[in-house]
């Protein structure tokens, strides 16, 4: 079994996590607690207190920038510190482990660094410029990021799993230190016999580590684009839970229509959004069934896999664990 990656890894949307909200959470093989302060500061902590380690995910509350412990109202800070205890004496030097966050674009990410690190990279801005909204599902999985991503560049996978047609690679995979960049161009039927016609489909991967993938869709002829997310959050190393989202680009028109116009987007993200829940459901049965295979015997046809694992070895604190010459998590 592979060890969880480094890297930024979507936590939920902020919509989710109103001021004075407190939610438990898993992540990367520890218990959690999500919660904001009241000047609206996201914080993801440990969740057990160092004091007598009650769960402060299960009836912690906000206290102005503080999470209250239930079990003796010892309050701790956005930094982790206890601050305050309910025996009017000063607090212990106690600290609760916290996880760095970013906010962005209606979706909060954690990180997690596989040695202990402090994040050395972070994500770009993803849902900059005219679109809609971000609409988000959540599909849990017995899976690694690791197998997810990798549905990036399985050329062979989107032929026979998904029943695309003429796939084409419109440009050689690139890799930037955390960033993968992949682009591709296929044929769908607009229904399963194909007698209503095709589309012709354009994508372009854009992968942050193994937690965060953008995909930037153009469908023709009808001229729509799509910004699809595949968000992977490891809620320990063989379970995860992914987040898809869909943002459509809104037309650049101005004046009194502007607004039946973003409506229109709406409801076109609306509309599309549940093909896109099929095809990633269509994913699911075999990546909750199937076995990393470190050793793969690739043939012609499957894609850039092997310049992707090798991409990959720089998440893990060991590289060798990608390639099979190393020990697993599992067998240590």
């Amino acid at each position: 079994m592979l060890p969880i990656p480094s890297g930024w890894f979507c936590i939920g949307a902020s919509e989710t996590l109103p001021r004075h909200a407190v939610r438990p959470l898993r992540f990367a093989g520890q218990d959690r607690v999500l919660f904001r302060t009241a000047s609206g500061e996201a914080v993801l902590m440990e969740a057990y207190c160092p004091h007598l380690g009650a769960h402060m995910g299960h009836g912690g509350t906000v206290e102005g920038e503080t999470l209250r412990c239930p079990f003796h109202g010892f309050r701790f800070d956005g930094s982790g510190a206890c601050t305050a205890t309910e025996y009017g004496q000063r607090p212990p030097r106690v600290r609760a482990g916290t996880v760095p966050l970013d906010e962005q674009d209606g979706l909060l990410f954690a990180w997690h660094g596989s040695r202990g690190e402090a994040p050395g990279w972070h994500l770009p801005p993803t849902g900059q410029g005219s679109w809609t909204a971000i609409r988000l599902h959540e599909i849990p999985l017995s899976t690694h990021p690791q197998e997810i991503a990798e549905n990036s560049v399985d050329v062979g996978h989107l032929r026979a799993v998904h029943g695309y047609e003429s796939v084409q690679e419109r440009e050689p995979l690139r890799t930037d230190g955390p960033n993968l960049e992949a682009r591709y161009r296929f044929r769908r039927r607009l229904e399963p016999t194909g007698r209503l016609g095709r589309l012709t489909v354009t994508i372009d991967i854009h992968q942050w580590g193994l937690g965060c993938a953008m995909v930037d869709t153009h469908v023709a002829p009808m001229g729509l684009r799509l910004r699809n997310y595949v968000l992977a959050m490891p809620e320990d190393a063989s379970r995860t839970l992914l987040r898809i989202g869909l943002r459509v680009a809104l037309p650049e028109v101005r004046g009194p229509v502007r607004g039946a116009a973003d409506l229109a987007m709406r409801l076109v993200r609306d509309a599309s959004f549940p093909g896109y829940v099929h095809d990633v459901m269509q994913d699911a049965p075999i990546w909750n069934h199937k076995v990393f295979e470190p050793r793969p015997a690739l043939a012609r046809g499957d894609g850039p896999i092997a310049e992707y694992r090798r991409w990959t070895e720089q998440f893990y604190p060991d590289p060798a664990v990608v390639r099979g010459t190393a020990p697993s998590e599992a067998a240590e």
